[in-house]
């Protein structure tokens, strides 16, 4: 059984192949569905026995992101530089972190769905020093990983750049807030030790809360205008932790 994926162009396929052999040679132990075949406009994809990711697998999930991102940064991403694109095999690339995120909360602005304080709020995440620590961002909601007998599988690589480290975290936790609500404190704290833990196996250091809480909201500006739709229900501000419960 296979899973294929179309695409609208030739270069989007070949970009979502760099991002997927990149990620098979540097991400150390991250599973990722085989590919059985590539054609012109599609790749189809090994079937994976398994579910969407849900709060409980939280923790889980992110100790893999954590042990991906630590994997990368050493194998790769340690040359990276957050303000511009990493060159990957074939003329592909990571995109930078800045800029496209500077762009996407400008036409957000522009079209009315935040406003010029909201983002004057996060624009000192977008000013980032150069030596800060490069990990990677592929959309770690929970429908890009799916849960199996054998630990989580990620899935979906046509969208990725370069990040913070704990940038990817934060969106895990705002999706599945959004998508389910509340998180227990619990199951947020454990998350973000999980994947700290991962990080300090390899001797990085661990992101602290304060962190992953900015990076929350640019995310919950990301998507905004998903709401309603692709599992999106609730408000970030309504389902977030206070700073204080945190602590």
């Amino acid at each position: 059984m296979t899973f294929t994926k179309l695409y609208a162009s030739r270069e989007e396929l070949e970009q979502t192949l760099a991002h997927y052999t990149w990620l098979s040679r540097n991400a150390g132990q991250v599973r990722l569905p085989d590919i059985e075949a590539v054609h012109a406009d599609r790749i189809d994809f090994a079937s994976v026995e398994g579910r969407h990711a849900a709060i409980a697998d939280a923790p889980a999930v992110a100790y893999e992101l954590g042990r991906a991102h630590a994997a990368t940064w050493t194998n790769d991403l340690h040359r990276a530089d957050l303000t511009a694109a990493h060159l990957l095999t074939g003329g592909c690339e990571l995109a930078g972190f800045v800029s496209p995120r500077v762009a996407a909360l400008r036409r957000l602005r522009d079209a009315g769905r935040i406003t010029a304080g909201q983002v004057a709020a996060v624009q000192p995440l977008l000013d980032v020093s150069p030596d800060t620590p490069v990990a990677f961002y592929k959309d770690t909601n929970p429908r890009n990983v799916l849960i199996t007998g054998d630990g989580p599988v990620m899935i979906d690589f046509d969208s990725m750049s370069l990040a913070p480290f704990g940038y990817d975290l934060a969106k895990l936790l705002v999706t599945l807030a959004m998508t389910h609500g509340s998180l227990p404190l619990d199951t947020f704290l454990s998350t973000l030790a999980f994947y700290n833990s991962a990080l300090i196996d390899a001797g990085l250091r661990p992101v602290p809360t304060t962190e992953v809480l900015g990076y929350a909201e640019l995310h919950h500006l990301l998507t905004l205008s998903y709401l309603g739709r692709g599992g999106y229900q609730h408000l970030w501000p309504d389902v977030r932790p206070l700073p204080q419960e945190l602590k």
